[in-house]
């Protein structure tokens, strides 16, 4: 087995937006992740994080009736895995409960994502969504912000 921290890796796949795909886009994660040497809980959290950003866009990003895409790439690089989720819908602000719009814009998801990976990036325009995660593998350390 490679050593992810030495090798980049890189998956590229895309499923039509259906809520069916969902488990089998969680499973195809775990395949994915388990040479990377995460600890089970950490591969947890990952496809947890993953799952809510594309569970967002299967129910979010295409309007009823309209057929779409979700697409999931993985990639390593210096001792992190990067994972993209993108659609081409539209994006809507998440509509946050009363009692949580004074805690936090935004919808729940996000926030549990940013709880459960190192960073979550959130872009949207006319061409529709991307969620960018950034995990660090075991064993490294986060290299230095140069801004600070």
């Amino acid at each position: 087995m490679a050593n992810p921290l030495e090798s980049v890796e890189y998956v590229h796949r895309t499923w039509p937006a259906d809520p069916g795909q969902l488990s089998d886009i969680r499973h195809r994660m775990l395949s994915w992740l388990e040479p990377l040497g995460m600890t089970p809980d950490r591969n947890d959290d990952v496809v947890l994080a993953v799952g809510e950003a594309v569970e967002n866009a299967v129910q979010h990003a295409y309007p009823d009736g309209e057929v779409g895409d979700v697409e999931l790439t993985l990639w390593t690089e210096s001792g992190v895995l990067n994972i993209e989720i993108t659609d081409h819908g539209l994006w809507r602000e998440p509509v946050v409960p009363a009692q949580d719009a004074a805690v936090a814009p935004g919808g729940r998801g996000i926030r549990m994502m940013q709880h459960t990976v190192e960073t979550v990036l959130v872009h949207y325009d006319g061409r529709g969504s991307r969620v960018l995660l950034r995990i660090d593998l075991p064993g490294t350390s986060p290299e230095p912000d140069p801004a600070r």
